[in-house]
Order: C-alpha cells, then structure tokens, then sequence
C-alpha cells in the first residue's frame, strides 16, 4: 500500500458518510467494504491527489446498480 493506513480509514470514512445518506437502503458495512475495494484497486497511483474523488464515484457506481437498479435503466 503506497498510502498510510491513517490516510486510507480517513477516506474510506468519510466516503461512507456521503454514501450512506445516498443509499439509505444499503447496509454501511457493504457500503465500507465497497469503498475500501475501490480505494485499493487506486492506492498504487502516483497521483494521489484525486483517490478519495475516484472511490467515491466508482462506489457510487456500484452502490447504484446494487441498490437502485431501476435508476441505471435507459
């Protein structure tokens, strides 16, 4: 992991605040593991910079084909 440990629970954290009250329905340990998932799949990068704006929407992502199907529909 290139990032600390305190820099990666402090984003996870405050991801799944914003998250949780978009996703009502969603359980938050869900919700945390899919921001943690994402948060690793973009820890390597050199620019770090922009990791907490990428978890969240590709969490969001996730979160909404997962909790309003309905919502990705054309």
């Amino acid at each position: 992991m290139n990032g600390s440990d305190e820099e990666k629970e402090s984003t996870v954290r405050q991801v799944v605040e914003r998250l949780a009250g978009r996703f009502p329905d969603a359980d938050r340990g869900r919700i945390a593991g899919i921001v943690s998932e994402e948060y690793d799949a973009l820890d390597s990068g050199r620019i770090r910079a922009f990791i907490p704006t990428l978890v969240e929407k590709g969490a969001k992502t996730r979160l909404r084909h997962e909790f309003a199907p309905e919502a990705t529909s054309p």
